[in-house]
């Protein structure tokens, strides 16, 4: 094999050059590596948040391998036939990629690796995407996990290898193959005049999610499972924006918060245990991949669970007439995310006391949070629905208000979003209306409205329907 010809190193959510398994073996060789990203059919199908917000990572990325001379090759269409092309254009013969366990991806990545290997080229597959691979852990008798409890004890004291040092020079090719330009994909299309709001509350790239993460563990997670619980307060890490597309590794994270742990500090075991719940539903999704369309647990599909409704609609605009509710989705609108607390409280809302099916929150939350995780997302709306596994109890109804005088007595987090309702909260109140469509028509003049229905009949009815089922 000539030393001169190229690797095709095939990025996707892991656009980072610190901790990148991948990329150091690929690298490590010798060769020439042409960095490719493509918008196959799977980024295609993202929802407008997760698009833009993949257009600012692309941005970042290609800025961070100019700053070691190389580029990064940007390539519309389907994957296996987009990397033919350029195949031909360089005579690269290897191609490497980070592994990835949603379904659909799983799929692409089978079809490319069969059809390169029949023509004799060299394709390998790297782990990144997660710490614990799916098939690595096994229950006793062999099988996968199906509770989260059992799966944590059976990872949490697993060996993680050290860290990888940063990749500082890509060896370039003599010729780069052509290269689409990122503005012409039109990823922020769809985001209108949110684009605006929301960037201000990103924080994009390699370099500032090592900022976030060690700003989180040195001022934060000592207090993280006394605040995280907090809307108001800054007490979560913030990290869910950069793992999703690989700006920082999960082990990075993992070593950082352990090693937090080992000195003492008993809080950051809370937060490993989220890293992990992160891990599981990947799990799941690689062994039921049914989790990310249908019900779980056998039996729901009869559930007499309702489509898209007004009350739905209203749920989507921040307009239900519960604040809590309410400011958890405007919080959405401005900063692109929403606290964890939040998100359990809008889902069970909308599933339990509005009885609408999981699918229409999931969905809704696929085009609005820039942090949207396939494996994630279908994994919380089941547990609050109570559908997936883990599920919370059916007698678990979060009830907004009570919810709120526990963990936002003060109403500083429903002030900050409710603009029509408190006039002393902040900017993000207003921003909230100047982000949403224009085409839900709504001012800050508008009069706040009333619930569809009382917590107390909600409570009855989805008790009725959840009893019986």
């Amino acid at each position: 094999m000539n030393n001169d010809t190229p690797i095709i190193y095939l990025f996707r959510r892991d656009l980072r050059l610190g901790d990148h398994v991948g990329l150091s073996e690929a690298s490590g060789l010798g060769r020439p590596i042409i960095p490719v990203f493509i918008l196959d059919e799977i980024f295609q199908n993202y929802g407008a948040a997760p698009q833009w917000r993949l257009g600012l990572a692309l941005t970042s990325f290609t800025e961070t391998l100019a700053n070691i001379s190389s580029k990064l090759t940007l390539r519309r269409g389907n994957s296996l036939s987009v990397i033919s092309e350029i195949i031909k254009e360089t005579g690269a013969n290897e191609v490497h990629w980070t592994r990835a366990y949603d379904p659909a991806a799983i799929s692409r990545d089978k079809i490319i690796k069969t059809e390169l290997e029949l023509k004799g080229l060299k394709v390998k597959s790297h782990q990144g995407h997660l710490l614990f691979e799916p098939w690595t852990v096994k229950t006793k008798v062999g099988g996968f996990y199906k509770v989260y409890t059992p799966y944590w004890n059976s990872v949490r004291d697993r060996y993680i290898a050290p860290e990888l040092p940063k990749v500082e020079k890509l060896r370039p090719p003599k010729l780069w193959p052509k290269s689409d330009e990122l503005l012409s994909w039109g990823l922020a299309f769809k985001m209108n005049r949110g684009a605006d709001i929301v960037f201000k509350h990103t924080c994009v790239g390699e370099d500032k999610a090592k900022d976030r993460l060690q700003e989180f563990i040195s001022d934060r997670v000592m207090l993280y499972n006394s605040s995280r619980d907090f809307p108001s307060k800054k007490g979560t890490s913030g990290l869910s924006e950069n793992l999703t597309y690989g700006e920082i590794s999960i082990r990075s994270c993992w070593i950082a918060a352990h090693e937090s742990f080992l000195k003492g500090n008993e809080e950051a075991e809370v937060f490993l245990k989220e890293l992990v719940w992160r891990e599981f539903s990947y799990h799941l999704a690689y062994y039921t991949p049914h989790i990310l369309d249908r019900n779980w647990r056998d039996g729901w599909d009869k559930f007499p669970w309702s489509d898209s409704s007004e009350s739905s609609d209203a749920w989507c605009r921040g307009k239900t007439g519960v604040e809590l509710v309410d400011a958890a989705m405007r919080e959405m609108y401005v900063t692109g995310t929403m606290h964890n607390r939040g998100r359990m409280i809008v889902a069970s809302y909308l599933t339990k006391h509005l009885m609408t099916h999981w699918k229409v929150g999931a969905g809704w939350f696929s085009e609005c949070l820039i942090d949207w995780d396939p494996a994630a997302n279908a994994m919380g709306w089941q547990w609050a629905a109570g559908s997936g596994p883990d599920a919370s109890p059916y007698f678990r109804i979060f009830n907004p208000d009570s919810q709120a005088e526990r963990f936002d007595k003060n109403c500083e987090y429903r002030i900050k979003f409710l603009a029509e309702v408190y006039s002393d909260g902040g900017q993000e109140g207003i921003d909230y209306f100047r982000a949403i469509p224009r085409e839900w028509n709504l001012t800050i003049k508008d009069s706040y409205p009333q619930p569809s229905i009382s917590l107390a009949d909600g409570r009855a009815k989805s008790l009725h329907a959840y009893s019986n089922k």
